[in-house]
């Protein structure tokens, strides 16, 4: 069996969720979060690492409230997402940028402490136990002898990843006959209606098909990928205007765009598993209630590790 590590992108707070760290809220009967479940799933599933992918200033209350306690039970790595992890040349060029670079960055941060397949994952995102068998089951299988670089995406039926309290954005993929991605589009503000899902574009309300495949930010990668990372992330900095300095390098554009060039081959996993989340503050309590009745039927189980430290 290979060694398969699990990356956790843990860099951000969520301005939604009224400023707080929304990745460090507890959510659990015992003060689980929500990462400690994903960490669970993924080590019964077999994946045997973790790398945590937060901003330096958060080290020690991260580490407070998850690393210590994660160490006990699986090897774990920190790596650190800031502004100024751009190539030298860049450094004066964007030295007064504030937003963070995104998902594509904070996986080229991995680079140095990564050497075998992996998953990525966001922090405050519970995928349910079926994402993490279906990803580890592919990564464990050889992929070498193929012409392009191969990647999987864990798909999620649209319906089952809305929110109650707001728009959400979601990378809705169109995939053929043979479960692979054709294609991936970034769509932002997508909300829940009565039985539908739409958008709201140029004073039109369009909808979306429920059952359409969306991504999660739940990618199966190898670690070829960082060199594609590399070039893309210093091509996407070189095309940056001056007054456009909020862009960010997103994975699914990233890959969406190798797509086009015909570089990657996307395996679309499918989950049929509830996702859900703590996007505003509001989905922290829908979080609680569905936590507590996975917990009771049986599908989570409680987590027998140390408590978490309780911070404030």
């Amino acid at each position: 069996m290979k060694n398969i590590t699990l990356v956790i992108m843990a860099a951000g707070i969520g301005s939604r969720f009224g400023g707080g760290i929304k990745q460090l809220a507890p959510v659990g009967p015992n003060g689980e979060i929500i990462m400690d479940y994903s960490i669970y799933d993924a080590k019964k599933a077999g994946f045997n690492k973790v790398v945590f992918v937060i901003r330096k200033d958060l080290e020690a209350e991260f580490d407070a409230v998850i690393g210590s306690r994660i160490k006990q039970i699986i090897d774990v790595e920190y790596v650190f997402q800031e502004l100024d992890n751009i190539p030298d040349e860049y450094q004066e060029t964007f030295k007064q940028r504030t937003k963070p670079w995104g998902t594509g960055q904070a996986i080229l941060c991995c680079k140095d402490v990564i050497n075998e397949p992996f998953l990525v994952i966001n922090a405050d995102d519970y995928y349910g136990k079926q994402a993490y068998e279906e990803a580890y089951k592919y990564l464990n299988e050889n992929h070498d002898n193929t012409a392009k670089q191969q990647i999987a995406m864990v798909s999620f039926v649209l319906k089952n990843t809305l929110s109650d309290n707001g728009g959400v954005t979601r990378g809705v993929c169109t995939v053929d006959q043979n479960n692979h991605l054709c294609d991936i589009v970034e769509t932002h503000n997508i909300e829940k209606g009565d039985n539908c899902a739409f958008v709201k574009k140029e004073n039109q309300i369009i909808e979306l098909d429920l059952e359409v495949p969306v991504s999660m930010n739940m990618w199966a990668l190898q670690p070829e990928i960082f060199d594609i990372l590399d070039s893309k992330f210093k091509l996407f900095l070189s095309q940056l205007e001056n007054d456009n300095f909020k862009d960010e390098y997103l994975l699914p554009t990233i890959i969406g765009s190798l797509l086009k060039e015909n570089q990657v081959e996307v395996t679309v996993l499918k989950s049929l598993d509830n996702w859900f989340g703590v996007t505003y503050k509001e989905d922290k309590q829908t979080v609680i209630e569905s936590i507590q009745k996975l917990t009771a039927v049986g599908v989570l189980s409680l987590i027998h590790i140390s408590e978490p430290t309780r911070l404030g």
